[in-house]
């Protein structure tokens, strides 16, 4: 990049750092995506692209999956991990070890545990780190929990505690399943981990998972799918919001590997796109790569989740009325 793009670069990061701290952007508010910045400033796409990792870098602002590059909490940079403050120097702590050791609960671990995988990912999610976090020694917290394992299915089902259905579902069997879906969804959102650290084949014993499983076999089987055909339906729609949901994680990582967030990762890959396309053969393909298309998760959720109710819509349309009920064999091959 020459010293004039650098010059160009560094004028914009100051002219959007200026918005940021002046409260023109507010914590949360999208910044300028790099087509923005290209078409506003008229700059080059790498230039944009520096524009947005040079104010991530500073800790202005961060890349949220499915939504693009918004203004971070603070402007300070976020460090990935700290080193614990010996006991006595941490505000709010017991004097000294042993009162912390005694003071540790395993909600205290739990939480500490969701905190680290929120704000770092899975694969930093470790017992030392966790022991980091607390203050205490690595040891201290197998009092408390088995293993990591042990300890993920904890946080799974503390996460999951935190957002119970309400007591009285809807009458109708459309909004009931709708309203538990969007609800897992928004958990996944809240807590890019869960998705990748839930298993399907291998399900853990989340009980507090238990009273949507309930949710969903009730509704469905009052609505005349019998009990193994409504569990297939609810398996169906966990495991679509769940697929969904694994490119939160995975785009937080690519992202912390790469430097780009997605919108600036498909900006590197534009004019080979183009290029490939423009011999003629993806004549459809080649139009909407023209014209642009933005990923968005939510939005790619709620198409299918509206296309799998459907489905389910027919299915019970199609049921008789005298097959209704627990003896139904449908869906079970026979």
């Amino acid at each position: 990049m020459g010293g004039q793009a650098v010059s160009r670069c560094s004028q914009i990061v100051a002219e959007l750092r200026q918005r940021i701290e002046t409260g023109q952007l507010a914590p949360g508010d999208r910044v300028p995506s790099t087509r923005a910045i290209t078409r506003e400033w008229g700059v080059a796409m790498a230039t944009a692209t520096k524009v947005l990792s040079e104010l991530r870098r500073e800790g202005m602002v961060r890349a949220v999956p499915g939504v693009g590059t918004v203004v971070a909490a603070s402007s300070r940079p976020v460090r990935a991990a700290r080193t614990p403050a010996p006991a006595a120097a941490r505000p709010g702590r017991p004097s000294d070890a042993s009162s912390v050791q005694a003071a540790l609960t395993l909600g205290r671990i739990v939480g500490a545990a969701v905190t680290v995988a929120d704000a770092e990912g899975l694969a930093a999610l470790s017992m030392r780190r966790v022991a980091a976090e607390l203050g205490v020694a690595t040891m201290s917290l197998y009092r408390h929990v088995a293993d990591k394992d042990d300890l993920l299915t904890r946080m799974m089902d503390g996460v999951m505690a935190g957002h119970p259905l309400p007591a009285d579902p809807p009458e109708g069997w459309r909004e009931a399943i709708e309203l538990a879906a969007r609800q897992l969804w928004d958990l996944f959102r809240r807590h890019p981990w869960l998705a990748p650290a839930l298993s399907v084949t291998r399900p853990q014993l989340i009980i507090s998972a238990l009273p949507y499983s309930e949710w969903m076999l009730a509704t469905l089987h009052a609505h005349g799918l019998d009990l193994r055909s409504a569990f297939t339906a609810h398996l169906t729609l966990l495991n679509y919001a769940r697929g969904i949901a694994v490119n939160l994680e995975a785009e937080r990582e690519a992202e912390a590997h790469s430097g780009l967030d997605s919108e600036e990762w498909m900006a590197t890959q534009e004019s080979a796109l183009l290029a490939t396309l423009g011999n003629g053969r993806f004549p459809a393909l080649s139009r909407l790569a023209t014209a642009g298309y933005d990923l968005d998760l939510d939005e790619l959720f709620e198409f299918g989740l509206q296309r799998l109710l459907d489905g389910l819509a027919s299915l019970l349309d199609e049921t008789p009325a005298a097959e209704r009920g627990p003896s139904s064999e449908r869906l079970q091959g026979g």
